[in-house]
């Protein structure tokens, strides 16, 4: 019993740490590329130009529409949902999480689907919305993926959590009256 409580309360933890950190990073680069740049200090503006110089990240450096349209989710949805996933997790056995976390596990691995498959497949020589600039080679890929596959991965694990815990899996059962 120790055992599974264990394993539970340890990924629990991973998570919160997965939902706080996700809150800088939202925050202070990912919105760089949908808001206006005069609301970030020069600082964050230089450390984001050389993250998307550095990984060849196309998408946050010229992001098409379809881009935005991500970044505008995860600003709407996912941020506000970041504190109480943060604070449900590190509280550890907060049944009412479930619902939520599947939702956002699903919607974080479908929005992923095209922005891995953009960078293993898209010709950046010969996308005009790129400006001829990403990832040549097939390490550039592989580098740039590096940063985002955690990205699905955690969010298949928390849908695999949520779905296969037993804790989690089952109901209350409510009191009648």
């Amino acid at each position: 019993m120790m055992g599974r409580l264990g394993v539970r309360r340890g990924l629990e933890w991973l998570l919160g740490f997965y939902f706080l950190s996700h809150i800088p990073l939202t925050l202070l680069v990912d919105m760089q590329a949908l808001l206006p740049p005069d609301l970030y200090p020069v600082e964050l503006r230089n450390l984001c130009k050389w993250y998307t110089q550095e990984f060849k990240d196309t998408l946050l450096q010229s992001p098409p529409a379809w881009f935005k349209a991500f970044l505008f989710c995860e600003l709407v949805f996912q941020l506000p949902f970041f504190p109480f996933a943060t604070y449900a997790f590190f509280k550890g056995g907060c049944k009412w999480i479930r619902t939520p976390a599947i939702i956002y596990s699903v919607h974080t691995m479908t929005t992923l689907i095209p922005i891995v498959s953009t960078f293993l497949f898209e010709d950046f020589s010969k996308a005009s919305c790129f400006k001829g600039q990403g990832p040549t080679t097939f390490h550039e890929r592989l580098l740039l993926l590096s940063v985002y596959i955690p990205y699905f991965l955690i969010p298949l694990m928390l849908l695999l959590f949520m779905l296969r815990n037993p804790y989690y899996k089952s109901e209350e059962k409510r009191k009648k009256k």
